[in-house]
């Protein structure tokens, strides 16, 4: 039994081999298919991962834990003249072991009048570290942000927002001049880059203005300005006593931001009698982020699998005129005594090595898109400069990225599409009248 097995299977691959042409059309569709489906799915998580890269950029993997005046604090305004709030600077340690967390920026900020000569700004003072430019996605446009060594050494310098850059010098250079804050000057060493304003975050934070900001070191800030900020209003003088405004916290990974939150409001529960605090999930960017991947790999897997079954349509339609070709081949083989279930096999047989045959090649010829896909960008680049500009980012900077669970799916979902559709045609094979195909011309 099993040698006559083999000998089917032998008779069926042969038979390919008498067609080469249309066996090779066959195994065509079937490695289009598979190579679609591979190419596909590593374009959309090239293009998935830059979105969900650009989306991280904008603080999904961010917790913000902010300075807030409880509410008891706030009744009766009439009567407060002092108040005391917020994160302390101890507090910093405690949060740092959490071990979901990567790294923190502190901030410090306040309003204060500065002045430059006759001119006043109303500024945003924004104590700082290095790190806050790159969070913020602040540009340099003239000499540079505020470095580590200005931090260490409480420097006194400051780097101005484009529109205080302007009322302050509208017509000289302002690298090298001196503001004044409190009647302490601040030398200039930067000015940035116009920078719009960004939406709060689902809600639940104001959206952020940077047209008044004035960017000074954190330790100078605590040296030469200090916790204590008092307001003069109508006659009536008012203070408050922060020692940080703001710390963002960059967790590892998406999925550990909601966890870490809830560990950072455990951790300040612990360390502060009031509700002086607030902890702020990027939820809206978070989900974003979660849809976004699935969404590219859905549609660009429905677009494959389409392909796919079109692959084997043909197969179908190529073994159904097979079939008919060799009407009289299989009333011959009946005659010499085999039987249906042998014509079943043998033309099984042949649309199996059809579909393994393109499925291999197709395999192939997936590995090669991530660089045939970065070729032609680097080509419509340096030929079409204008029309790749006018691409959204995630498509100039995409790079494909073969899924590997891409690979058995589609050899298998490949094998599976030519055995349904090869089922048909052996059937209809092996049901013929042996009398009536010996009779076929």
């Amino acid at each position: 039994m099993m040698i006559f097995q083999l000998r089917t299977w032998r008779v069926g691959i042969n038979s390919l081999f008498l067609h080469p042409l249309r066996s090779l059309l066959t195994i065509l569709g079937i490695f289009v298919g598979v190579a679609s489906v591979i190419w596909l799915l590593a374009i959309s998580e090239g293009i998935s991962l830059e979105a969900q890269r650009q989306i991280e950029e904008l603080g999904a993997r961010n917790v913000i834990l902010r300075s807030i005046l409880p509410v008891d604090e706030n009744s009766g305004d009439s009567e407060i003249l002092f108040v005391k709030y917020g994160i302390k600077r101890d507090d910093v340690e405690a949060l740092l072991q959490i071990e979901s967390v990567k790294d923190h920026i502190l901030i410090r900020e306040t309003k204060r009048e500065a002045h430059y000569g006759a001119v006043t700004v109303e500024g945003h003072i924004v104590a700082c570290t290095p790190e806050y430019r790159e969070m913020m996605k602040l540009e340099v446009n003239r000499g540079e942000f505020i470095s580590d060594i200005h931090v260490s050494q409480r420097s006194n310098v400051c780097a101005l927002s484009s529109e205080v850059a302007n009322r302050f010098f509208p017509a000289e250079n302002p690298l090298g001049k001196a503001i004044r804050i409190r009647d302490i000057p601040y030398v200039v060493i930067g000015v940035m880059e116009p920078r719009t304003a960004m939406a709060g975050i689902g809600s639940s934070l104001a959206a952020q203005d940077f047209t008044s900001d004035i960017y000074i070191p954190l330790k100078t800030f605590w040296q030469r300005i200090g916790d204590v900020v008092l307001f003069q209003t109508a006659g009536s003088r008012t203070g408050e006593e922060v020692q940080l405004s703001q710390i963002t916290f960059q967790v590892e990974s998406i999925d550990e931001v909601v966890s870490t939150a809830e560990a950072i409001e455990r951790t300040m529960d612990k360390l502060h009698k009031t509700k002086d605090y607030a902890v702020v999930v990027p939820l809206e960017l978070l989900e974003q982020a979660r849809t976004t991947r699935l969404m590219f790999m859905v549609f660009m897997g429905l677009i494959a699998a389409v392909t796919l079954v079109v692959g084997g349509i043909g197969i179908m339609n190529i073994m159904l005129a097979t079939v008919t070709e060799r009407t009289r081949e299989i009333g011959i083989r009946r005659a010499l005594g085999a039987k249906q279930n042998d014509i079943t096999r043998q033309f099984l047989t042949e649309t199996v090595v059809l579909s393994v045959g393109g499925g291999l090649t197709g395999i192939v010829g997936g590995l090669f898109c991530p660089t045939f896909i970065n070729y032609v960008r680097e080509w419509l680049s340096k030929e079409f400069p204008d029309m790749m500009a006018t691409l959204p980012s995630a498509v100039q900077n995409v790079t494909p990225t073969i899924v590997p669970w891409s690979i058995p799916l589609a050899f298998g979902i490949s094998v599976i599409v030519g055995v349904i559709f090869g089922i048909y045609p052996a059937i209809r094979a092996a049901k013929m009248d042996p009398i009536e195909a010996l009779r076929h011309e």
